[in-house]
């Protein structure tokens, strides 16, 4: 993988706040001709640096009515324990973003649900139900502050 430059994390940065932008708008932002812009962003993508080009969609819109922060202690800290865990959660629509940490818990998922009784039926199937879960404790979002995948360059 290739250093970033300033002109990489430049275009990243502006990428990050709208990926829609045309090469020929980038090229004038980062002082670059088109065809590098289209070389540039073409290896950012190829490294994998850029991961995705997604559209956000509104909560709301999509019919999510509650997030929830839900910590997670498995029974079982082994590997193969983990990998189930960490497979099923992957498979789990309601569960938007998954991280192993390190810590007093396991696991600290974000899931939506379009309401409580989803997400009560979320944690049936997923956690209550789950013979390796020994514990989880649920927050309730009740304002989403900030929440994005920025990353500061």
């Amino acid at each position: 993988m290739q250093p970033l430059d300033e002109q990489d994390k430049q275009l990243l940065k502006l990428l990050q706040q709208n990926n829609q932008l045309t090469t020929s708008q980038l090229a004038e932002k980062v002082n670059l001709s088109q065809s590098a812009v289209q070389r540039r962003v073409a290896r950012l993508r190829k490294e994998k640096i850029i991961e995705a080009d997604v559209s956000i969609i509104s909560p709301a819109a999509a019919g999510i009515g509650i997030t929830c922060v839900v910590d997670i202690i498995l029974h079982e800290g082994g590997s193969r324990s983990i990998d189930q865990f960490k497979h099923s959660m992957q498979k789990a629509e309601e569960v938007a973003q998954c991280y192993y940490v390190t810590g007093t818990y396991d696991f600290v998922l974000i899931v939506n649900t379009r309401d409580m009784q989803h997400f009560e039926q979320f944690s049936k199937k997923q956690l209550m139900d789950n013979p390796n879960v020994k514990h989880f404790y649920t927050h309730v979002v009740m304002d989403r502050v900030k929440a994005g995948f920025h990353i500061a360059l």
